[in-house]
């Protein structure tokens, strides 16, 4: 069999499995082990599955999220690490974006304290988290509402954060890999994601670790566009040992 079609058989297999050795691939081919090292080597160089010790999974697709209040307890105590992690590297007297999602909604939580801050959010659960901060400035994008997660989006929000010039943008996504960078799936909420972005000298990324690893259809950023990543200590070494080998700064929380 040519390595190109065992290499598709290899994908068919771990996607109905979602996981596989090598020696079981191996054996499947009938192909001595060295051999689906390469094939998995270069699957894994297409952004098609990911190694593990001794074995493979596939990348994940993310193509849809859970809803808010889902998302909103979904590793719970990871996010509130990330989220004083994250406090950590916000300075007084800082100008900040505060992405919309339940990553930075903890963000905000441990930055209450802070003095003279700015933030500007596009994020109506965020906004009131820090209605009561004497001390930092509250700026809405403004934008569409969308219900289902207190989100502000659109053609105002994008036009907002065109105008703006921040010393810390903390971006949350639902996919993050280090070779394709910070991705999403749904086309409607990249001009924003890419707006502040461009908007703020240093970019940190707040993930929980199942963000990590996942690839989208719409790219927003290259990893190298990202400065810092905000992680919970639970993910894969695999994933980190990744993430280390690059430019970006990893911070387990």
């Amino acid at each position: 069999m040519l390595a190109l079609n065992r290499q598709k058989q290899i994908v068919k297999i771990v996607k109905k499995t979602h996981v596989a050795t090598v020696s079981e691939l191996a054996s499947k081919f009938d192909v001595h082990e060295a051999t689906i090292r390469r094939d998995l080597s270069a699957l894994e160089r297409g952004g098609l599955v990911h190694r593990t010790h001794g074995g493979v999974v596939l990348n994940e697709d993310v193509s849809s999220e859970p809803s808010f209040h889902e998302r909103e307890t979904a590793q719970y105590q990871e996010k509130q690490r990330i989220g004083a992690a994250a406090s950590e590297m916000v300075e007084n007297g800082d100008n900040i974006i505060l992405d919309s999602g339940t990553t930075t909604l903890h963000v905000a939580e441990s930055i209450i304290d802070k003095e003279n801050l700015t933030v500007i959010t596009n994020d109506i659960n965020i906004a009131a988290k820090l209605k009561s901060a004497n001390s930092i400035k509250v700026i809405v994008t403004g934008g569409q509402l969308f219900p289902d997660s207190f989100m502000l989006n659109g053609m105002i929000t994008d036009e907002v954060l065109s105008t703006l010039h921040v010393h810390k943008a903390f971006i949350a996504t639902p996919a993050l890999h280090h070779g394709k960078g910070l991705t999403h799936f749904d086309e409607q909420l990249v001009p924003a994601k890419r707006g502040m972005i461009r908007a703020a000298k240093e970019i940190i990324v707040v993930a929980d670790h199942t963000k990590i690893g996942g690839i989208s259809l719409h790219k927003i950023a290259e990893p190298k566009q990202i400065n810092d990543l905000i992680t919970g200590q639970e993910i894969e070494e695999s994933y980190l040992n990744k993430w280390q080998d690059t430019d970006t700064v990893v911070h387990l929380a």
